[in-house]
């Protein structure tokens, strides 16, 4: 038997949620803009 539409969904939806992205955390953008600001102060 085959699974339903809503069961392979379900599962699918899943699988993209427990990815963990190559690159790492984003950073927000204050975390951005902390990293930004001690090289424009030297």
């Amino acid at each position: 038997m085959s699974q339903s539409k809503r069961q392979q969904e379900r599962q699918w939806t899943v699988r993209k949620q427990s990815q963990n992205p190559p690159h790492g955390k984003v950073k927000s953008f204050e975390e951005l803009a902390e990293d930004i600001t001690p090289q424009t102060k030297k």
